[in-house]
């Protein structure tokens, strides 16, 4: 008797969804596309029509730039997306920047666009969803969303830059926080090191 063929699909390569809302510090999200996009990481973006317009009064980038270095783009409107099903397989979701409007969101389960909704699928299979929040201060209800937010998975991850590396440009500062951020997808389990940090008790390769 022939043996039964496995049905098991194969392993596709890691992906990353990056949501890019819009909250100050667009180029957060931009970076990390960048850097994703040259460790053959393979990425799915979807941007609000905020974070369309930060870009324009932030950078002098097109929109049309941007979705370049994606391998895959959605509209924020189409629910129906891949990214919107917990069957599509993926290593989690960066959103970078995140605006207190999408963790609101996010935090509740109610989600009205694909860049909340596809956090909250991942959220629900138990994936890293790593959310930069950007505003400052904070008055006790978005505390409270932001504990809320953790309390069902997420990693809150304001991009909080370091000085013990001794940044010399806006650039490097910008590098080292998207490089901590996406450590905590455990690239590092493909030997993967998209090489931002400059990591304290570790000497430069």
């Amino acid at each position: 008797m022939p043996s039964a063929k496995s049905s098991r699909s194969p392993t596709p390569a890691p992906r990353i969804v990056v949501g890019i809302s819009g909250a100050s510090g667009v180029i957060y999200g931009v970076r990390a596309l960048e850097v994703l996009r040259a460790a053959g990481i393979e990425t799915h973006l979807v941007m609000s029509r905020s974070a369309e317009v930060t870009l324009a009064h932030e950078t002098n980038l097109k929109v049309a730039a941007v979705k370049k270095l994606a391998h895959t783009v959605y509209d924020n409107s189409n629910m129906a997306a891949a990214i919107s099903s917990g069957s599509f397989r993926t290593l989690g979701m960066l959103v970078a920047p995140c605006s207190i409007r999408s963790v609101s969101e996010i935090a509740t389960g109610v989600t009205s666009t694909l860049l909340t909704r596809a956090a909250d699928v991942a959220l629900k299979e138990c994936r890293r969803v790593v959310l930069m929040v950007r505003e400052s201060p904070l008055h006790a209800g978005h505390l409270r969303t932001l504990a809320q937010a953790a309390e069902i998975g997420a990693v809150i991850a304001p991009p909080v830059p370091a000085f013990y590396t001794r940044p010399q440009s806006l650039e490097d500062m910008i590098d080292h926080t998207v490089g901590r951020a996406l450590d905590l997808f455990g690239l590092d389990r493909f030997g993967i090191d998209v090489g931002l940090v400059k990591r304290w008790g570790e000497k430069a390769q």
